[in-house]
């Protein structure tokens, strides 16, 4: 009974206790499940009205683009700037297709599949597939349909060999790539199409447009500029402040951002780095001049390798031309030390005579046909026509023109095709294998021999050593430890002589601080620390190392009056310097109403604007004055106003003799100018707004 009664007594205690420990089971189980799905929004990098784009997708794009650029460009070597760049290029193109596909499938919009085929390969080719350099013509550069259909084919060829499957996959992912942007394209053009229907120019606005510039005239005016006024003269009240912000409060909108005031340090050679560069091409030098393997001597030694390349006068460089052409094998050049640069040069060979360009044509089989390669060849040397050959053997997207090729640099080929087609004579034959199969080439013409010379060029650029880094490094470092708030900062910036600079209204999305490479890092820390933090030091792309203090963080809203005053006090200094101009001018206009005597008594001229009409966009040498134009465009002729509040200052005008445009007005013309403004505009301007419409969220601050 008493363990019963002390339940019973301390019933609500009881009570209280397991009710916490069911809230605390709910709660860990809540927060648990919670940090599943707060992860899961984090692998997030996009959301589009609520569908999510993660981060695998993202960077299996980038990847992709990446294999673009590489084929695009002929090299993968792309640095932060260049990615940055390809990763925001990725991220909107991912934004834009999913909300074109939201949007298309309201509309019952679709690219068939025979549609798609037809501007890809077929007969009506899209011009983005006819940009690619990789389907261009080697010798005219330009769109070449037998190299599209040439590529096309290899890629989706079943018999390639294994060592050839990495560069198959590549150029897949390449075609892939473009083969989902002109879909894309088709669907956006479709689009834009209806949409762009419905916000053509009418009859009124076409009207009103024509009635714009009908009537144009020379404007003669005098200008009293607001400079002639000092500021100092003019008091501003924090009551007109706080009114003209109120006002125009709307102006101030403002995403979530962060400012940062910082100093950055160079890093530059020391006088060491100069003496151990003086000291290297001391040594290397003699061993260049004699030396039987100069290629490894080059390959290993200098910054530039060594190709066997053949200069001719337009081809070598300047410093290096009167040398090379007036010297025989053996000669060498230097050292000289120019623009922190050592550089020798030694001619490899001279009085070599070679054509720049070669005109090929070729046959191309598939890549498993080596022994019928062989028997071609060896049929053409026998006599037989390369022409019949073409036409019996080589694949039909190579066969037109027959298997003409045209003219060719060295640049614009490999090593395979380059070397034995500028060595080997007219006529002669040579055979190349790849992955998009087995060519044979057969050299048609060469352009006239010109004189070309082998050179060894041996180049050594000064650049800061490991002591130089670390040298300018623990001066960051120091500074950064030493700063132990923003107060601090700004102190021993000061005493040592440090420059800083500020970064305002950085966003998640800012790439970089200035022109500073690889420095999104420090955005990133600025939006993850308060005001008055000093960050550790940046390494920005290894040249820059950078110390910052956040000195804002602004959170999304409106701007506050501080951080506009200084803007909204400069607009109320100019509307009370107008209103003491336009007394001053209107009291002397009071006394002679003339504006020869006005400019006399103001020590000015009077100028013309030329041509004026109510659509003109310049009002003579004072620039854009909106307000000045359209008064000039209502004022009778030879009537002299009132003064008038401008831009830059405040003008008296007379309009001379207006004359009409003897153009009839037709509202069709007009209309389609009025349209043709618009449609260079309008995919933009539909696509951001779409944007605002689907809620489109940024996430990629989160990883880059």
């Amino acid at each position: 009974m008493a363990t019963l009664q002390t339940i019973r007594n301390r019933g609500v205690l009881l009570a209280i206790i397991i009710g916490l420990a069911l809230l605390a089971f709910v709660i860990g189980d809540f927060l648990n499940s919670g940090s599943t799905l707060f992860h899961q929004a984090k692998r997030n990098v996009a959301d589009v009205a609520g569908e999510k784009i993660d981060i695998e997708t993202y960077q299996k794009a980038i990847d992709q683009m990446n294999t673009v650029y590489k084929i695009e460009y002929g090299r993968n070597d792309f640095n932060e700037n260049e990615m940055s760049q390809m990763r925001t290029q990725v991220w909107e193109s991912l934004i834009n297709e999913k909300i074109m596909a939201m949007e298309a499938k309201k509309m019952g919009l679709t690219v068939s599949k025979e549609e798609l085929t037809d501007r890809l390969i077929g007969n009506n080719i899209h011009p983005m597939i006819m940009q690619r350099r990789a389907f261009a013509d080697p010798q005219t550069g330009q769109f070449s349909k037998n190299s599209l259909l040439q590529f096309y084919n290899s890629i989706f060829s079943d018999e390639v060999p294994q060592q050839d499957q990495e560069q198959l996959q590549e150029a897949k992912s390449y075609w892939l790539f473009w083969e989902n942007a002109v879909k894309n394209t088709i669907l956006q053009e479709k689009y834009i199409s209806l949409i762009g229907k419905a916000v053509g120019a009418n009859t009124i606005e076409a009207k009103y447009n024509f009635d714009a510039r009908k009537m144009t005239g020379d404007v003669n005016y005098i200008v009293q500029n607001y400079s002639t006024i000092s500021d100092s003269t003019i008091s501003v009240s924090d009551s007109e402040l706080k009114a003209l912000y109120e006002k125009q409060k709307e102006l101030f909108k403002q995403e979530d951002n962060r400012s940062i005031s910082y100093v950055s340090f160079e890093v530059t050679p020391l006088q060491e780095d100069f003496k151990e560069a003086e000291a290297w091409i001391a040594k290397v030098s003699e061993e260049f001049k004699t030396t039987d393997d100069v290629a490894g001597l080059v390959n290993t030694e200098s910054d530039i390798s060594y190709t066997g390349e053949n200069y001719s006068r337009q081809t070598v460089p300047a410093n290096l031309k009167e040398f090379a052409f007036s010297n025989g094998n053996g000669a060498v050049f230097g050292p000289i030390f120019q623009n922190n640069t050592y550089t020798m040069a030694r001619i490899m060979e001279s009085g070599i005579m070679e054509s720049d360009s070669v005109k090929l044509r070729m046959i191309v089989l598939q890549p498993n046909e080596e022994k019928k390669a062989d028997s071609i060849v060896n049929a053409i040397k026998s006599g037989a026509s390369f022409t019949e050959m073409v036409a019996k053997h080589s694949l039909p997207q190579a066969a037109a023109n027959g298997g003409e090729v045209g003219w060719i640099t060295k640049g614009m080929v490999g090593k395979e095709i380059a070397d034995p087609a500028f060595s080997k004579s007219t006529n002669e034959t040579f055979k190349v294998s790849g992955m998009q199969g087995i060519q044979i080439f057969q050299i048609m013409e060469k352009t006239p021999a010109r004189p070309k010379v082998k050179l060894a060029i041996l180049e050594r650029k000064v650049t800061p050593s490991n002591q130089s880094y670390g040298k300018i490094f623990n001066e960051a470092k120091q500074f950064a430890g030493a700063s132990t708030d923003s107060k601090k900062f700004e102190e021993i910036a000061k005493q040592k002589g440090y420059v800083i600079r500020p970064a305002i209204g950085l966003m998640k999305t800012t790439d970089q601080v200035d022109a500073i490479p690889q420095s999104r890092q420090v955005v990133r820390w600025a939006f993850e620390n308060k005001p008055g933090v000093i960050s550790d030091v940046f390494d920005c792309d290894r040249n820059t190392y950078l110390v910052a203090t956040v000195t804002e963080v602004n959170p999304k809203g409106y701007r506050t009056l501080k951080q506009v005053t200084p803007q909204l006090k400069a607009q109320i200094i100019k509307d009370k310097k107008a209103d003491v101009l336009k007394k001053q001018l209107s009291d002397m206009l009071a006394k002679n109403p003339t504006l020869e005597v006005l400019a006399t008594t103001l020590g000015v001229e009077v100028k013309t604007a030329p041509s004026v009409n109510f659509a003109s966009f310049q009002f003579g040498d004072a620039g854009p004055e909106p307000y000045i134009i359209g008064k000039a465009s209502v004022t009778a002729d030879n009537k002299i106003t009132a003064p008038l509040k401008g831009e830059t200052g405040v003008f008296v005008i007379q309009p001379l003799s207006k004359i009409p445009d003897a153009t009839v007005f037709n509202a069709k013309i007009e209309a389609a100018q009025l349209d043709g403004r618009t449609s260079q505009s309008l995919p933009y301007a539909i696509m951001q707004k779409l944007k605002e419409k689907y809620n489109v969220v940024d996430n990629r601050f989160n990883y880059y």
